[in-house]
């Protein structure tokens, strides 16, 4: 049986794609900042799937020792890591010009660091293995700038580039990188905006990108998926 470690598992993205690969029958770690959040999805995940085993932990993946902590315990619990999907990311819509003096720092740590540490941890175990496959969650804005949010712009196209790197690097071992490009989709990033949610890109379809890509032959990698609203961007 596989395992998957997803990070920000518990809302969004992260947490259709966590449900998504429990139907698949993978093994599941997954890690939030709220405990309460963890439990009830952990619930909910066993409710679909009795058969998998699902580790989570209390952990803030913008923090290196949090982060590591929690790949550590999803090892040390399930064993080998096979599937990795580094979806944790903050949101914030201000000009450069506007950001707060650690603005910076507090979307670097939380878009580009947790899979730059991640592939760091487990990198070389899986080009040992000879097997896995990572998703990184980037934004269309890694494409098409957004100036209303110019540093997480920023930091998007660092992740993108990040994974354009790990994939080069790990090709020759057989394991498998595909970004995933979102354009508008109805998360909590929205939460408090008047949005139509027929007119944006569903966090399922994300996950139904993920698995399809996933199921595809050993011998086939989809470097990149760009997923947008079809009536263009909110």
């Amino acid at each position: 049986m596989k395992n998957a470690l997803i990070t920000g598992a518990t809302k969004g993205m992260g947490r259709a794609i966590a449900f998504a690969f429990a139907k698949q029958g993978l093994n599941l770690a997954i890690c939030s900042r709220n405990i309460k959040d963890l439990e009830q999805i952990k619930a909910e995940l066993q409710s679909i799937n009795q058969q998998i085993s699902i580790v989570t932990v209390q952990a803030d993946a913008s923090k290196k020792e949090q982060l590591l902590n929690f790949a550590q315990k999803a090892e040390a619990e399930l064993g080998q890591i096979h599937v990795i999907v580094n979806n944790v990311g903050i949101y914030q819509p201000t000009s450069i010009m506007d950001d707060a003096e650690d603005t910076f720092d507090v979307l670097m740590n939380a878009n580009l660091r947790p899979a730059y540490e991640l592939y760091r941890y487990f990198g070389k175990k899986l080009a040992a293995a000879k097997d896995g496959h990572i998703f990184n969650i980037c934004s269309i804005a890694a494409i098409t700038p957004v100036i209303e949010a110019g540093t997480y712009t920023v930091t998007k196209a660092a992740t993108l580039s990040l994974s354009n790197i790990m994939r080069l690097e790990m090709q020759q071992y057989g394991v498998k990188v595909t970004s995933v490009i979102p354009g508008s989709t109805l998360t909590s990033s929205w939460d408090g905006m008047a949005v139509d949610a027929n007119k944006m890109v569903l966090p399922e379809d994300i996950a139904s990108g993920v698995i399809a890509i996933y199921n595809m032959s050993a011998g086939a990698n989809v470097n990149e998926i760009t997923i947008t609203p079809v009536f263009g961007q909110i």
